[in-house]
Formats: C-alpha cells, structure tokens, sequence
C-alpha cells in the first residue's frame, strides 16, 4: 500500500507536506473524526484528497462555492482522478445520471452543494454510495456565531445516519474558539482531532491608515509595492469607478463582481492570474478559491464587516511566503455609517414580509406553488420597481434564505434546452425549403438522444465544435428554427436566479423566527465592534491582535505592521534609556565585552538604541573601551 507522501508525489507532484497536512491526513487514514484549521492558502484540498485516494470508495465533499466545486473537479480529472460535481440549477437527469455512476464506483470525489444533500433524489442514492470520508469545506457556515451562517449546514449531520462509520474531515479558514466548539457539536463528532495552524503570516505587513480622500492614497501605495494585487471594494459600482481612475493614472487595473457575465468573470480573473492585468479591483466575490502565490499588496477600500473576512482576504497576500502587504483604509464617517446601516441589514417582521409579498408579485407566483422552482431575479430591477431601499430587499432576502423559505443565487448556470416540436414530414420538408439550416439540424439529432420526444440540455460550443462554427452563430441558427416552429428553444440561463424552497404562502402566514434573527444581529453587532477596534488601534500588533480574535493569546509582535514599525522608530524615553544603561553596567561589572557580544546579551534592544546608550555612557566616562574593542568600566 502506498504511503501518504508517495500518493502526494504521485498524482499531485510534491515531495513533501505542508506543516500540519500529513497529521490531518494521518487522523483521517485513522478513522478519526477531525476539524482542521488551515489559513488562506494552506493547501486544505490536499487534506482529504489524499486519504480519499489512499481507501477503496469516495470522498463526499460539501462546499457552497459553485466557482471552487467546477475548478477542484477540473484539476482532478487533469491528473487522471474521475471526480463529479452536483449543483443547483442542474437538471434531474444529470444528477441522477452522476449519482449513478458513484454508486456503480466510477467516481473517487463527489462535490456536492449543501442544499442538495437534501434532495430525495440525493438521499435515495445514499444506500448505495460507497462514501469513505465526508469533507465539509468552508465548515464556519455551519455556525451561527460565524460570519457566513448558512442553514443548509445544520442538516450536513443528517447524511452521517447513511455512513456511520464514515469520518469527517471539517475545514475552514478562519474560525473563532466558539465556532470551532460549535462546528465539532453540530457535525455531531465524536472526540475530533482538532489542527490549528498558527493564524499568524511572519512575511505579510499589516497596515491601517485613516483617509478621507482614499483614491490618492491607494495610487500612493501602488506606486511604492510592485508586483499584482487586489483592491477590495463593498459595492459592484464602484469596483468600475475606481479600476477606470487607477487606468487613467497609468496603472493596469480591472474590475470584477458577481454582476458580470460568469464568461466574462472568467476572462477577467484568467487575465489577472496571467498577470495581463496588475490591479485587479473587486468586491469579497473575487479571490475564493484563486491560486495565485504571487500577490504583493492587498488593499482595502472600504473597511469588511468582521475579522474573519479581513483575514481572507488579506491572506491572499504573499501566498508564496515573500514579503507582501495588507492595507486598510477607512475613515471615521464611514464608521458611523456602516453602524447606522444595522437597522438596514436586520429588518423587522412587517419589512421581511413587505419584501416576500413584493417578489412573489415581481415573479407572479400564486400561493401553494413554485416549490424547487428557479426564476430569473434581479434584485436591482426588483428594488427599483417595488421601491424597496436595495439593503433592505437584500436582508431580507438573506434572513429569508436562513429561514429556510427561498435561495437567491449568483452562480446557478442553466444550460440550453431544446426540443423538435414538428414531425419527421414537416421537418424533411422543412430541410428541402431550407438547406443552409439542414446541418445543425442533423447535429442535433445526431448528438442529443431523445430530442425529437422531450425537451433535453444543448450546449453551443458543443455544436460549435462539430459544425466549426462560432457559439453566437450556432445560438442564431438555433433561435431561426424556434422562430420558424421547428423547436422549441429556451437559451441558456446566467443571470441570476431565485429558488423557493418551499410553496409560496401569503405573506401573514410567513414564519420566521425573529428571536433568531435578533441573536444574528447581535453577533453581526459584535464582530463588526471588533473590526471598529482594529483599525481605532493605536497600540497594539496588528497580527497579535488579529490572532488573538482566533483564540491565539500567546503570539510575539509581529515586528512588520505599521504599530510594531512606528515603536520602532520612536526614540528612546528617560524610563528605557535608565534600563538599558543599568544593564549594560551590570553586564560589564563581571567581564569586558565586544558589542556583538553586548548585543546578543540583550537581544531585546535595538541596536541603534543601544549605540545611543553606550555614546553617552562612553562621553560621561563610565564606560571605556581597549585597542582591541571592548567595553569595560
């Protein structure tokens, strides 16, 4: 049987493991049930990749991020390993067309939404699914005290019933001492193993500066770091306003929200990873799941609501473990009005409710149906219509997704459905009165069994590829035959998309548990007060501050972060100046000494603080030095 680290050189071509990696994937080898904090870029796939590869069966992988499930499957199957994914938006066919393929063992990883683990469809596969671990990645949305609380999580345990004897591996980035307690409880694991890595990054700088005119201050930093980075924005419009100054001043910058075309998302985050594009400026949808080693300097715009978020996102500065920066900038307005903005962000009962009874006259949607049923939905277009204040509609779509009642997704990819809707007479007549579309109608029926009978999924650049024609050329011919009665063709679906997850009732029959949402609030409440600390400090390492907020109590100043570099440069006062001299004569009292050796007597001085104190001592002649450079009294 192989070893972990040969498996590791095997299929992923490295010779050794990151700290901590071979000790979770040795808790997993032996059955244990195991939680295992790894920062941003820690190489937490790598965690149950390889122990699933070590056991006959497959590795159950939970993750909410549709973007990471499609990139994880692509690159395991680049290196030979059969792996599937199963998201939202995907028709019964395909799931149950994967689901069969796992049970007859032609898969080694199955990616899986949480929601879908729901599905009867799902559960009635279970039985058969010969699962060896179960991973559940970002694992602080299983808590209410985390920072990205997902309901879907709470019912992860649930699957455990089928595979009793199955371990999880739970992961996560960044987690609170109460989140890791909750994490462990709510997956019911037995005695977890828990791995922390330390949350400290000895090579990343942390830096806070109050600003009121930001842009000349981001061009300011850009002009002194070099290399490619990220500027972090709260809101999609002004991604573009400020990528557009950043160009006009002479800087490569692009901007990227999950507004954006998902093939445009795509071209634009390729470019940047190919270093096309320096600066790219973005909300917090851009950077999960992105291999990039490489960044130098993160910047954020607008300040994040939590330290959680902070610390993901300026951890994706210097990966590669070389010197790199963390900046936020902020101001004390903008304070005040993200701490006004509370009243927005949780909405009272009659709001939530004002909101739910606009969307299901926005959709049209009759009471007792539309359950499992996706709508095209753009909140901004909603907001504007029903003159909502766009924060709130949000919320309250939020709170009502944790309430378990609807789904808003900015990622569900739908493709194209086509169906013959003619006879086999009228279509041969058909491809005689016109020969120019006669081709792709012998592709479809060559390359989709069953769409002369049923509606079925057609993919453009499929047909593309076959014809060697371009996508917009083959949506065209697709879009004439619909027009001329031949099929019945639905283009494929990008834009966002609501799914009720239960049959629409009147809005006063709506339940939802406020006294949960109030305790949301007061958690929201909280951690934001933690980052008003943050950046209001004065005193303390950035790092040791940060780490501490992760349970990390006992972390060394960091050395970097513009605290630990202003102490530095302060000069010495009377209190310091008194210490260091007193020492350096009780050092000298017993034996004479070279500085070098002076020095590393006293490690915790700087060492133009002791030059300074041994100048004036010398001038005071309380100190001498011999002709071969040693100091005695």
């Amino acid at each position: 049987m192989h070893t972990p680290v040969e498996i590791l050189q095997q299929y992923w071509g490295y010779n050794q493991f990151r700290p901590l990696q071979e000790d979770i994937v040795n808790a997993i080898l032996a059955g244990r049930d195991t939680l295992a904090l790894l920062p941003t870029g820690g190489g937490k796939s790598i965690c149950f990749q390889v122990p699933a590869m070590m056991k006959p069966g497959l590795c159950l992988v939970v993750t909410p991020l549709i973007a990471l499930m499609k990139d994880q499957v692509a690159n395991l199957k680049k290196r030979g390993i059969t792996a599937y994914s199963i998201y939202s938006g995907m028709l019964y066919k395909d799931v149950e067309r994967v689901l069969e393929a796992a049970r007859r063992g032609g898969c080694k990883f199955l990616y899986v939404s949480p929601e879908r683990l729901q599905s009867k469809l799902f559960q009635t596969y279970c039985d058969g699914l010969p699962v060896n671990l179960i991973a559940v990645d970002e694992a602080h949305c299983i808590s209410q005290w985390g920072y990205d609380f997902r309901p879907a999580y709470l019912q992860i345990a649930d699957i455990r019933s089928f595979f009793p004897d199955t371990p999880v591996l739970a992961l996560t980035a960044s987690a609170t001492p109460k989140v890791q307690t909750d994490i462990c409880e709510k997956l019911l694991m037995q005695e977890a193993q828990v791995f922390t890595k330390s949350f400290t990054r000895a090579n990343l700088s942390y830096s806070v500066l109050e600003e009121t005119t930001k842009i000349d201050k981001v061009k300011h930093i850009l002009d002194r770091v070099p290399g490619c980075g990220i500027v972090y924005c709260r809101n999609r419009k002004r991604t573009k306003e400020i990528a557009s100054l950043l160009q006009l001043q002479g800087i490569s910058a692009g901007y990227y929200h999950a507004g954006l075309p998902p093939a445009e998302r795509a071209a634009r985050q390729e470019a940047w990873i190919n270093d096309e594009i320096r600066i790219m400026v973005c909300t917090n949808a851009f950077g999960m799941g992105i291999d990039k080693p490489d960044v130098r300097i993160v910047v954020h715009y607008d300040l994040p609501d939590g330290p959680e978020a902070y610390y993901q996102e300026a951890g994706r500065a210097g990966r590669d473990e070389q010197k790199a920066y963390a900046v936020l900038l902020y101001n004390e307005t903008e304070l005040a009005e993200m701490h006004e903005r509370i009243a927005l962000q949780f909405p009272t009962l009659d709001q939530i409710r004002e909101v739910y009874q606009g969307i299901v006259n926005y959709l049209q949607v009759p009471v007792g149906s539309a359950e499992g049923v996706y709508f095209d939905f753009d909140i901004n277009d909603f907001a504007r219509t029903f003159q909502v204040n766009l924060t709130i509609a949000y919320s309250a779509i939020r709170i009502l997704e944790q309430e378990g009642v609807l789904q808003l997704s900015e990622s569900v990819f739908l493709p194209s459905r086509a169906s013959f809707v003619t006879n086999k007479e009228s279509l041969y007549e058909f491809e005689n009165a016109y020969p120019v579309l006669e081709e792709i109608i012998k592709t479809l029926l060559r390359t989709y069994e069953g769409i002369f009978d049923t509606t079925v999924p057609v993919y453009e650049r499929q047909i593309g590829r076959i014809m060697l024609m371009e996508d917009d050329d083959i949506a065209a011919q697709l879009q004439q035959l619909h027009q001329y009665g031949i099929i019945r063709y639905e283009p494929r679906r990008e834009e966002p998309q609501l799914c009720f997850l239960q049959e629409r009732v009147s809005a006063p029959q709506l339940r939802i548990n406020m006294t949960r949402v109030a305790l949301r609030k007061k958690v929201y409440t909280d951690r934001l007060e933690a980052m008003f600390n943050y950046v209001r400090n004065r005193d303390t390492c950035r790092t040791q501050q940060l780490v501490a907020y992760f349970g990390e109590k006992d972390s060394t100043p960091c050395g970097v972060c513009d605290i630990c570099l202003k102490k530095k440069a302060a000069p010495l006062d009377a209190v310091a100046f008194k210490r260091i001299a007193d020492t350096v004569v009780a050092l000298l009292a017993t034996q004479s000494l070279l500085l070098a050796d002076l020095q590393t007597k006293m490690p915790d001085v700087k060492r133009n603080d002791l030059l300074e104190v041994l100048q004036f001592l010398q001038e005071e002649g309380r100190v001498k030095s011999n002709e071969t450079g040693s100091l005695y009294l």
